[in-house]
């Protein structure tokens, strides 16, 4: 049975969807701290029919679809925003802002678009539900929280969620992503990055500036450092092979006329595979550790492993399964996506039931604007990205494609057993 036997439901809910959607956006909540968002999801998903468990891992929400014997299949959305002031001039643009630990009034956006995931998978789960008939097995809807801290994953796992829920089969999860709305893309094995983010501490023997002969002087170390680590990609990766070390912070001293004690180095590591990611962590250290060892420091550098990111693999099966499916619903508007830098932890939870699974991304840029973007050669510079405070997907017909390729996807399994 393919998505036709579901879709024409969609007609009915737009309206309804569309402003869910609004309302989404315009109350943006961090990570962990989905409260609105996750009870107004589990409200609906248990007014449709579906065994709901809600508060896995924090805050997030799982539902579970029985209809008869066939397939389990598992689709994801994450729920959190960012600490991004929204400068869209949208008239539901967010005007939220929330409290930090430091007493400080942060303001909060959607500038990731999670909250079209939400709205997608929300509205592809009504659709489900209204045609029972079009479709055999089990689907599991799952919204989770805290994807932007890599927290949201490993807390619902954590938590038991591969005890309060059958096995998937198959797991999928989509991203918008500033390709043109409408646009659907997938691609075999990695998709996303890996991401690691290091603090590594220096140290050396402060003194008065005017002296430095009797100091190890850190911020030259850091110097140093800095421009070292920019050729662990350049001359100890193959060309072929894709890896990116960005220094993101150097933090040393606080006067012109005192060399201090210690430096601080914050970095952030892109790679495609565990192989590659190796290399180049056991290269960072080394090359610090080379460093501080030349300047004749004290003690060796610290090394801090802060957060990480598990790269996105895609099954190749699972993969060429849903692209023949994509390029038949979806035409000339279905792409071979590139590979993207950006990073997610979705993988953690199919990876903890051991099932394949697929990731993909859809377009939620005006066409019209991409299309002069591109005309001008000014994409890079004209299109908004995620995480930035003008990241504002258009609402159709990115919301109409979201809930398709979910449909789409979904019913390649379950919808097999009724054809």
């Amino acid at each position: 049975m393919t998505a036709d036997a579901v879709l024409p439901g969609l007609d009915d809910i737009r309206p309804q969807l569309e402003d869910f959607y609004k309302d989404l956006h315009a109350h943006p909540e961090l990570g962990l701290a989905e409260h609105r968002t996750s009870a107004r999801v589990a409200e609906r998903l248990r007014e449709w029919g579906y065994e709901v468990t809600d508060g896995v891992g924090g805050t997030g929400v799982v539902g579970v679809l029985g209809n008869g014997d066939g397939p389990t299949v598992l689709l994801r959305a994450d729920m959190d925003a960012l600490p991004v002031k929204e400068e869209t001039g949208l008239p539901y643009a967010s005007a939220v802002t929330v409290t930090d630990d430091g007493g400080h009034r942060r303001p909060v956006m959607h500038a990731c678009g999670h909250d079209v995931h939400v709205a997608c998978l929300l509205g592809f789960a009504r659709l489900m539900a209204r045609a029972k008939d079009a479709w055999h097995g089990t689907l599991i809807p799952l919204f989770q929280p805290s994807e932007e801290n890599a927290a949201g994953a490993g807390a619902m796992v954590d938590d038991g969620l591969t005890d309060m829920i059958p096995r998937p089969d198959v797991a999928f999860a989509q991203h918008v992503l500033p390709y043109p709305a409408g646009y659907v893309g997938v691609r075999p094995g990695p998709f996303l990055s890996a991401a690691d983010n290091l603090r590594v501490t220096l140290y050396g023997r402060g003194g008065h500036g005017s002296m430095p002969q009797a100091t190890v002087d850190p911020v030259v170390m850091a110097a140093v450092c800095v421009l070292r680590l920019q050729t662990v990609v350049s001359r100890e990766l193959a060309a072929t092979t894709p890896a990116v070390v960005t220094v993101g912070s150097v933090q040393a001293g606080a006067s012109p006329n005192v060399i201090p004690d210690s430096a601080v180095l914050l970095i952030n590591v892109r790679t495609y595979d565990d192989a590659t990611r190796k290399h180049v962590l056991d290269a960072i250290e080394r090359c610090v550790k080379g460093e501080a060892t030349a300047s004749n420091a004290p003690r060796e550098p610290r090394i801090e492993h802060l957060a990480g990111f598990p790269p996105t693999v895609n099954d190749d099966a699972v993969t060429r399964r849903l692209a023949r499916a994509f390029a038949d619903r979806f035409g000339d508007d279905f792409h071979t996506i590139d590979l993207q830098t950006a990073s997610e932890d979705f993988s953690e939870i199919p990876d903890a039931f051991g099932t394949p699974f697929a990731y993909w991304g859809i377009g939620g840029i005006d066409p019209g604007a991409y299309a002069q973007a591109a005309a001008r050669g000014s994409v890079q510079q004209d299109v908004p990205v995620n995480h930035s405070s003008t990241f504002a997907p258009v609402i159709q017909p990115t919301l109409d494609t979201g809930v398709t390729a979910l449909a789409v996807a979904a019913l390649e399994w379950l919808g097999a057993s009724v054809r």
